[in-house]
């Protein structure tokens, strides 16, 4: 496909995910199905430019405006997303700078089709960054102001500064061995004889890392059941709650059942699984990929009946684990426009959720089992401080020093501050925070 109607297919689609609450990948996804005439080579160029300009969207856009000079204010938005991309393209240092005439080509101003290759060259001027530390990195990395002075106050200003340029950065593609169907050496082989080369993870026993981005959904070896996409974090948590054979589990908040699989198969299709979301289609999911996975011992439940049955599972399981809905800081290395969509108010609305959620399924545990606490976000409003929420109020229920649960599996590297944590800047996986709570042997039931 010529340039300028790859620049334009690029320009559409970051107008489709500014205009979203949908994650920019589900966006991406549908707007190659309903365009089959996009190759293999054009998807992937679409695709990482967008990811490209969304991670430094703010300081493409400064970069724009310093180049293009008073036009930019009178641009249509189609011109004004045209010429952020062209920022992220020749204002950032890529290998895939655009040539003025495909610029001159795709823009609606005269004006600057007139003086296309000025402006292009304007964009590599560097931008004068602000002093103060917090707004340095805000516009060095392109996050919210809030945002940046959030993981500035919480972790201090060489922490922060690590973390966003992390996740600012691609996450790698890791794929978890599924152990029902195969090993990870079988699974290795068996990739390599359907062209996809492998590596070990360094973290997960049960991980391996594709070098290259792939189209992996095809292949036989996925349709058999022997792998799922899954970042090594997510892989790393299953591993720690270390589930045993004949457990009653509930995992209350599954969504599509990633952990879920993975709880099932170190369970070794023993005990019992109820997996529970407030969203069908994602249990009807579910179902799909356990068949697959060849896991038999998951049971799907909506959260509806799940808490009209309330008093049929009052002390019923051994072990609760809630993957609560948070806002998601620890994946924007796989979601960049995210941090965009939330906000302060967003964060404290969900804090309040998942206190609601870890209230509702406490009671569910019996006495001396285990209830753990999972988000994937980086917040302590998320984190630390609905643990202490929930012990403020749940005298019934002590906090388990997660550094003396990990020995058993290997993890207490992962432990800071008696909370299971996983770190994009420390670790190269998503963010993740794992609480473990145990419900007193005295309590009856109550």
């Amino acid at each position: 496909m010529q340039f300028p109607s790859l620049l334009g297919h690029v320009e559409q689609l970051l107008g489709i995910v500014q205009n979203s609450h949908l994650p920019a990948d589900s966006l991406i996804d549908s707007f190659f199905r309903s365009r089959k005439y996009l190759g293999s080579h054009d998807r992937r160029f679409i695709a990482e430019t967008l990811y490209g300009t969304l991670r430094h969207y703010t300081k493409c856009e400064a970069l724009a405006a310093n180049a293009v000079g008073p036009d930019m204010q009178g641009l249509s938005e189609q011109d004004r997303r045209l010429w952020i991309v062209a920022a992220y393209l020749n204002g950032l240092g890529n290998d895939k700078e655009i040539s003025a005439e495909a610029l001159a080509a795709k823009t609606h101003s005269t004006e600057l089709q007139s003086r296309a290759s000025e402006v292009l060259a304007r964009l590599k001027t560097p931008l004068d960054l602000p002093t103060d530390p917090v707004r340095r990195i805000a516009a060095d990395f392109s996050f919210p102001q809030w945002m940046a002075a959030r993981f500035a106050d919480e972790m201090g200003i060489d922490t922060a500064t690590q973390l966003c340029g992390v996740l600012n950065t691609p996450a790698s593609l890791s794929l978890r061995v599924n152990t029902l169907r195969t090993d990870i050496e079988a699974c290795q082989k068996t990739l390599k004889e359907q062209g996809i080369e492998t590596a070990r993870a360094r973290l997960s026993p049960v991980g391996l890392q594709v070098p290259r981005r792939r189209n992996l959904f095809q292949l036989e070896a996925f349709r058999d059941g022997f792998f799922e996409v899954q970042d090594e974090g997510s892989q790393l948590l299953p591993l720690f709650i270390d589930p045993k054979p004949a457990a009653k589990v509930l995992d209350a908040c599954a969504g599509a059942g990633g952990k879920t699989l993975q709880l099932a198969a170190l369970m070794q299709n023993r005990g019992e699984i109820y997996a529970s979301d407030i969203n069908t289609f994602r249990l009807n999911e579910l179902k799909k990929r356990s068949r697959r996975a060849g896991a038999f011992n998951i049971r799907t439940i909506a959260t509806e009946t799940l808490i009209d049955r309330s008093a049929d599972f009052k002390g019923f399981f051994d072990l609760v684990f809630i993957d609560a809905p948070c806002t998601g800081l620890g994946t924007l290395r796989r979601n960049p426009g995210m941090k965009w969509t939330v906000t302060e108010q967003s964060v404290t609305e969900l804090a309040i959720k998942q206190i609601d959620i870890l209230n509702t399924h406490a009671s569910y545990l019996k006495p001396g089992g285990l209830l753990f606490y999972a988000t994937c976000s980086v917040l302590k409003e998320e984190n630390e401080g609905v643990v202490q929420k929930f012990l403020d109020t749940h005298s019934e229920f002590s906090l388990v020093d997660a550094a003396e649960y990990a020995k058993k599996t290997g993890l207490e590297r992962f432990v800071q501050d008696r909370f299971f944590r996983l770190w994009p800047h420390r670790d190269d996986t998503d963010g993740f925070f794992c609480a473990v709570f145990a419900r007193n042997q005295s309590v009856v039931n109550s």
